[in-house]
C-alpha cells in the first residue's frame, strides 16, 4: 500500500490542467467517492495492526495534499479566466452605478458659494449645546416659549432646587455658532454658519423635527439695514434667478432689533399661488435683522462702536423652490427613486 500511496503523491504533485474539464477530472479521479484515495481508505481495514499507524499517517497526508492541489488548481484557473476577461475588449462593461449628492447638500454648497463670493467665511459648532449659547446670550428671556420642552429637545435640565448642572440640549438654531464666533473673534466679523438643527415639531409636508440652516453674521463699524437688504437681494437673485423679487416684512426675534422676514416670489407657481406658498405667490425663506445691542454686550463687543446684521434660513425651503419639491418629508425618506433625480446636479 505504501507504493500505491507514493505513486499517487507523485501523480498529484505533477498534475496540471487547462480548463474546468481537467479540474473536474482531477476531482473525480482522486477525491470522489469512487476515486483512488477513498479506495485506499477502504483497503486500510486489511492493513496489519503493526503497520496501521504509519500507513494511516501516509493516507491522511495523501488526502491533504490532494485537497491542497485541487484548491490551488481551482484558484489558478479562476485567475487565468479573470485576466482573460480583463483583456477581452468585446466583453460588456460592468454596470457601475454612479451615486449623487443629496439635494440638501447641493443647495447647502450653493448657498455657501454665494456668500463666499462676497467675503463671508464658514464657521461651525457642536449640535449638542448648552443653554447659554442657544438662548441666554441671544437675549432669550427666561420665560421665553422656545425654552419649553414642547419646542426644544433637552438632553438634561436643571431643576429649580439644583442649579449646579447646566441645561444641555440639541441646538434649535445655528445662531449658537455665531455666539461662539463673537466670543473668540473681535470685529470685523463676516461669517456664515451652516448646520443641522432640531426642534420639537410635528412632521408634515412643510415642517420636520430635523432640518438644516445657514445663518449669517456681519459686524463692523457703521453697518446699516441697507447693507442687510442689499446682501439679501444679491443672495436671492443669485439663488433663484435675476428676475426674483423680494419683500421684507416686520417681525420679532429676541436677538435682532429691528427684525424682519424676507419673502421671495414663488418659483413653483410663478406667483400665481399654490399649496407651497399658501396661494399668496410669496414664500418666506429667511428671518433677519440688526444684531441686538444686548447680544453684542453679552459677547463682550462694544455696541456703541459696532453694529451688525444677522440672517438665518432653512436649507429645505430653498431646495423646495429650486427643484419644485412640494413635500419636505421626501428629503428624509431616502427613497432611491427620488434621489436618482439629482444625478445630474453638481
Amino acid at each position: 500500500m505504501l507504493d500505491k500511496i507514493n505513486n499517487l503523491l507523485s501523480q498529484i504533485s505533477s498534475c496540471s490542467i487547462k480548463g474546468h474539464e481537467d479540474l473536474e477530472a482531477f476531482r473525480l479521479k482522486f477525491l470522489s467517492k469512487k476515486g483512488l484515495i477513498p479506495d485506499l481508505f477502504d483497503d486500510f481495514r486489511n492493513v496489519p495492526a503493526a503497520e496501521k499507524k504509519d500507513i494511516g499517517q501516509k493516507l491522511n497526508l495523501l488526502k491533504q495534499k490532494a485537497l491542497e492541489k485541487y484548491n490551488a488548481l481551482k484558484t489558478e484557473l479562476h485567475s487565468a479566466q479573470d485576466t482573460l476577461h480583463i483583456n477581452d475588449l468585446t466583453r460588456p462593461a460592468y454596470p457601475w452605478f454612479l451615486g449623487s449628492r443629496h439635494p440638501i447638500s447641493i443647495i447647502r454648497n450653493e448657498i455657501i458659494g454665494i456668500f463666499e463670493r462676497i467675503g463671508f467665511t464658514i464657521s461651525e459648532g457642536p449640535e449638542i449645546e448648552d443653554d447659554d449659547h442657544v438662548f441666554t446670550n441671544l437675549n432669550f428671556a427666561p420665560e421665553h416659549p422656545a425654552r419649553d420642552m414642547q419646542d426644544t429637545f433637552y438632553i438634561s435640565r436643571i431643576s429649580a432646587e439644583d442649579s449646579s448642572p447646566e441645561d444641555i440640549l440639541l441646538r434649535t438654531q445655528t445662531s449658537s455658532v455665531q455666539v461662539r464666533v463673537m466670543e473668540h473673534q473681535k470685529p470685523p466679523i463676516r461669517t456664515i454658519s451652516p448646520g443641522r438643527v432640531f426642534r420639537n415639531e410635528a412632521i408634515s409636508a412643510r415642517a420636520h423635527c430635523i432640518f438644516h440652516q445657514v445663518e449669517g453674521l456681519y459686524i463692523d463699524e457703521n453697518v446699516s439695514f441697507a447693507d442687510l437688504k442689499q446682501t439679501l437681494l444679491f443672495f436671492a437673485r443669485e439663488m433663484y434667478g435675476k428676475k426674483t423679487e423680494i419683500r421684507l416684512r416686520p417681525s420679532y426675534f429676541p436677538f435682532t432689533e429691528p427684525s424682519g422676514e424676507m419673502d421671495v416670489s414663488c418659483t413653483i407657481c410663478s406667483g400665481k399661488g399654490c399649496n407651497v406658498c399658501k396661494y399668496t405667490g410669496w414664500l418666506e425663506v429667511l428671518g433677519c435683522g440688526m444684531v441686538h445691542p444686548a447680544v453684542l454686550e453679552a459677547c463682550n463687543i462694544d455696541s456703541r462702536k459696532y453694529t451688525g446684521f444677522a440672517f438665518g434660513m432653512g436649507i429645505e425651503r430653498p431646495a423646495m423652490l429650486k427643484y419644485q419639491v412640494n413635500d419636505l418629508r421626501l428629503y428624509f425618506e431616502n427613497d432611491i427613486r427620488f434621489l436618482e433625480q439629482f444625478k445630474t446636479a453638481f
